[in-house]
């Protein structure tokens, strides 16, 4: 089977079961796959977006229970799938109109469709011009510099949950086109300030190995928490 016809006939099978579930689902289907479809090859730069959307937009979770998402999944392998599996989970089992729970499972299958789906798609069906994409210098030099943009994305991520990690109230201000994320600074959080901080220099004056510093910073944590600090 030729490359042409091989896009074709995985194209042909996508757009049909998408015709499906956009029918099924209705047009939050459409947010889904926006947002998540480029997810396996962006991964972290998704997130931010899903991010923003999903906590200041549709308010479909919080931003301390996004945090927890995050948390939860970096614990253990592919963590972008089970961070957006766990927005779409929260977002159908409160916004759905059938039973919650089953709701929840219905969410959490369809982010894993939208999520990885569409990569499949483009790995099965691009694989034969991939060659021809890095010897087309132009091509080269545009996904050189969408590489540069998705680090800027990835450092606006990192920001922001470290923002609402350490703040518990962060406003939203508007200046032109931009949106800044301001915190007030008498909603610091002491314990959590000084566990980043102390993170930070044993990573990168001390140069501890990235296992040892999250279980000793997961040991703290709980200890902070348990003794109601």
């Amino acid at each position: 089977m030729t490359a042409r016809r091989r896009l074709l006939r995985w194209g042909s099978w996508f757009a049909v079961a998408n015709a499906v579930l956009l029918g099924v689902v209705g047009l939050r289907y459409l947010w889904y796959y926006s947002a998540l479809s480029p997810s396996l090859a962006w991964v972290y730069a998704v997130l931010a977006y899903v991010a923003q959307e999903a906590v200041a937009t549709y308010h479909w979770l919080t931003a301390p229970e996004m945090i927890e998402g995050l948390a939860l999944a970096e614990t253990t392998p592919g963590p972008l799938i089970l961070v957006l599996q766990h927005v779409g989970f929260l977002a159908a089992f409160r916004q759905a109109g059938i039973t919650p729970l089953l709701a929840g499972i219905l969410g959490a299958v369809l982010t894993l469709w939208v999520t990885f789906t569409p990569s499949f798609l483009w790995i099965f069906a691009g694989a034969p011009y991939a060659e021809r994409v890095r010897e087309n210098k132009s091509l080269s030099a545009a996904l050189a510099a969408i590489t540069a943009a998705v680090v800027g994305v990835m450092l606006n991520l990192a920001i922001w949950f470290a923002l609402h990690v350490v703040f518990a109230t962060v406003n939203e201000v508007a200046a032109g086109p931009l949106h800044l994320h301001v915190p007030e600074f008498s909603s610091v959080d002491i314990v959590a300030l000084l566990l980043v901080s102390l993170s930070l220099i044993a990573l990168l004056r001390f140069k501890v190995p990235m296992l040892a510093l999250l279980g000793v910073s997961a040991l703290l944590g709980l200890a902070a928490k348990f003794s109601g600090l």
